[in-house]
């Protein structure tokens, strides 16, 4: 039986729906695996988890299919499982970016483009696009709904105007724009921006000197390091034009949620 690699999403603790996972471990039913119903759900897009788990506040980790599996185009589901390590943001990116690089081969409405050039320029104005790129100071702009956007350069600068479009990066100095509504953006380069104008989306940066700004409605998540880079802590919150204003860059500092130019 053919095994199938991918990712899995969970709520903190490495738990699905209740159901509670270890690293290194193996999951198995004696029934047939039925999407959305039965069996254990991973995707082999690690981005395609985004759309079932809140970058903010999820784990993830690799997995290995070795039972019998189905799939759509989004998502798989097993009978049988391995549960491999626990993976951090930052692999979390890369192995998006990785994915989406093996990928590059079909063009037109759903297209797939990367790069490992320095100062590449890539863009897409079709649907479901996936764009990835590893060099620096790369550029990377899609106005496609259900976009996907990958970068590990320095320097990058990723933008989309689309809906539901999802944009990662690893790189330092990495700029993150999104306008389109339901939108998620993660960061874990040193002193990124990300900026979210669109509804209801979600905007991650962990990075050293991370700022984010977003719309109302929004929820945003930075980190604060200490000596020796040591992270101090990581806190989320929603903006409201209360305590965490619309439209304004914010810093975590002191365990606080500041604002900065």
């Amino acid at each position: 039986m053919k095994k199938i690699k991918g990712f899995k999403g969970f709520n903190k603790g490495l738990k699905c729906r209740d159901f509670q996972y270890e690293e290194n471990t193996e999951y198995e039913i004696s029934d047939d695996p039925k999407l959305c119903n039965k069996g254990f759900h991973f995707c082999e897009n690690p981005l395609d988890i985004l759309d079932y788990y809140n970058i903010c506040d999820s784990e993830f980790a690799e997995v290995e299919a070795i039972g019998k599996t189905k799939s759509n185009n989004q998502k798989s589901v097993t009978n049988k499982i391995k549960i491999g390590f626990k993976i951090d943001l930052k692999s979390f990116i890369k192995a998006s970016f990785d994915f989406i690089w093996e990928k590059c081969k079909i063009t037109d409405e759903e297209s797939k483009l990367a790069s490992s050039g320095y100062s590449s320029q890539l863009a897409s104005t079709g649907h479901s696009s996936q764009l990835a790129s590893s060099g620096h100071s790369s550029q990377l702009a899609s106005s496609g709904d259900y976009s996907q956007l990958a970068s590990s350069g320095y320097s990058s600068q990723l933008a989309s105007t689309g809906d539901s479009s999802q944009l990662a990066s690893s790189g330092h100095s990495s700029k993150l724009a999104s306008s389109g509504h339901y939108s998620k953006l993660a960061s874990t380069g040193h002193s990124s921006q990300l900026a979210l104008t669109g509804s209801d989306s979600v905007g991650a940066n962990i990075g050293i000197r991370g700022k984010i700004k977003a719309s109302k409605g929004c929820w945003i998540t930075l980190a604060e390091y200490g000596c020796n880079n040591k992270i101090l802590c990581v806190k989320s919150a929603k903006v409201t034009n209360g305590k965490i204003k619309a439209d304004t860059w914010y810093r975590l500092i002191n365990g606080k949620f500041t604002e900065v130019k």
